[in-house]
């Protein structure tokens, strides 16, 4: 199969998998919030910066380095399963120990049990990243999905039921749990790979060497990242952290969805040209103006309409949660800007310039959480969106120089999508405050499709290049 039919099928298969599994979730993100209180949420959402660190570091940026490593053997996988499974044990051991010192610096004696059995979703997560990597480096994304729907639809029906018998916070754990031991039973049945009990000094450090710095930088990103739950469970009500968590996720929906996407078959894509500059830039910017092309306007229309769809879809018990969706909407059409740039000094396998620029960039973020503390929560999330423009620019800068693709000629492709996105925005505005009598559902069904109507009829137009680019390769074959 040539590079590009293997592109086009991974991309195929991983937005069905990711529409499929972002879709459940979301269908059961309504019932769960509909039954459980923001209160519950927000204990959850206590843990995130120690769910994000002991994520990282069990991965240690071995699997990335193994999806980028092109002549990968068994030796390697193996080396990496081990090294993870026993990274994952370790810190569970750290954090169940400081169990009891999370829940009194939050002042949340359930957390104590919470974060015990929560966290054993790190071991069981480990037992299947390798068998994970070895799929996406295969760009086999079909077998994924037939792996995560099952896992998902059965974690499900275990959590709406748990929520149904008043457990609380304890639905949401359960439920993760479930999830995450089917997904890696699945997929020790679907991969046909087994570890072998061999780990190789060589292959460990010539996997450590790339991935360590790796690790630094995504661990330095997730602490910072979560940092902000941190603060508001610490220095916040308990229900803010709910409605500033459920936000969050609503936002996430549209991200991961289309950017998660394609950025799982574009890092092994980048992987495979990483030596010729000119067609990885011109790959790069295909990828930029597609994702910005169909997350922009998703999430301009669904800020817009956010006060609608959540007293449509959550009750208005998630209202105060809507202006928290509103900024946190503008971070998620900034976040994959940023992030593909990062993707380019992975491929490059500069993750010693990883590292400087997270650290370097998390100066301003340190400052800032510094004041924040006596402001309030929209302080926090306006900090969020001035700091994400600052690490595009800084990203952009370093990987422009390495493909001949400087920030000024990236906001030079990109602009057009955000002018008829603007324009799309003002018209979806003024059309829900003349319709403002109607019901929400209406009210929202109507603007959304009249605002896409209209974006996608003026694209094709103007002859903007992500719709040029679609009749090209897939209209007129």
């Amino acid at each position: 199969m040539s590079l590009k039919k293997s592109t086009y099928t991974g991309l195929f298969w991983s937005l069905f998998q990711l529409f499929g599994i972002q879709g459940l979730n979301f269908i059961l993100s309504i019932v769960l919030a509909r039954i459980l209180s923001p209160e519950d949420y927000g204990l959850l959402g206590m843990l995130a910066v120690f769910m994000g660190i002991g994520q990282t570091l069990i991965n240690s940026g071995m699997t990335s380095s193994l999806i980028r490593t092109v002549d990968a053997k068994e030796e390697d996988f193996s080396t990496v399963f081990w090294l993870n499974l026993g990274i994952s044990c370790l810190i569970y051991i750290v954090l169940a120990i400081s169990a009891p010192y999370i829940s009194a610096f939050f002042g949340q004696e359930i957390l104590t049990l919470v974060i015990r059995v929560y966290c054993l979703t790190l071991i069981f997560s480990a037992l299947s990243m390798v068998q994970k990597a070895r799929l996406t480096k295969k760009m086999d994304f079909k077998t994924q999905m037939l792996v995560s729907v099952p896992s998902l639809i059965i974690a499900g029906g275990v959590g709406v039921g748990l929520a149904f018998w008043d457990y609380g916070v304890w639905a949401l754990v359960w439920m993760n749990m479930v999830q995450i031991v089917l997904n890696s039973a699945f997929f020790w049945i679907h991969s046909g790979w087994r570890p072998k009990f061999m780990i190789k000094l060589d292959r460990l450090k010539y996997h450590y060497s790339f991935g360590y710095k790796l690790t630094l930088a995504s661990l330095s990103e997730s602490i910072f990242r979560n940092s902000y739950q941190l603060v508001i469970g610490k220095f916040f009500p308990i229900a803010e952290l709910g409605f500033y968590t459920k936000a969050d996720n609503l936002k996430q929906l549209p991200v991961q969805n289309i950017s998660s996407a394609i950025d799982s078959v574009t890092f092994p894509l980048f992987s495979q040209i990483q030596d010729e500059n000119e067609k990885l830039k011109n790959v790069y910017r295909v990828v930029m103006q597609q994702v910005l092309f169909w997350l922009a306007p998703t999430l301009t229309f669904a800020g817009i309409l956010a006060k609608p769809i959540f007293v449509f879809l959550l009750t208005e018990k998630w209202l105060p949660a809507a202006p928290y969706f509103q900024i946190l909407c503008i971070i998620g059409i900034l976040y994959p800007l940023h992030s593909y740039n990062i993707n380019i000094l992975k491929v490059k396998g500069r993750s010693d310039l990883i590292l400087y620029l997270e650290f370097f960039k998390k100066v301003p973020l340190i400052i800032g959480l510094y004041f924040a503390i006596s402001q309030d929560i929209e302080f926090l999330l306006y900090l969020q969106v001035a700091l994400n423009f600052f690490y595009y620019f800084l990203n952009s800068a370093y990987s422009g120089r390495m493909i001949g693709y400087s920030m000024q000629e990236q906001l030079k492709d990109l602009m057009p999508i955000f002018f008829m996105v603007g324009i799309s925005g003002l018209g979806v505005y003024f059309l829900s405050e003349l319709l403002s009598d109607w019901g929400d559902f209406s009210l929202i069904c109507f603007c959304f499709s009249s605002g896409f109507l209209f974006y996608l009829g003026s694209s094709y137009v103007v002859k903007l290049k992500p719709i040029v680019f679609i009749q090209k390769e897939f209209i007129k074959k």
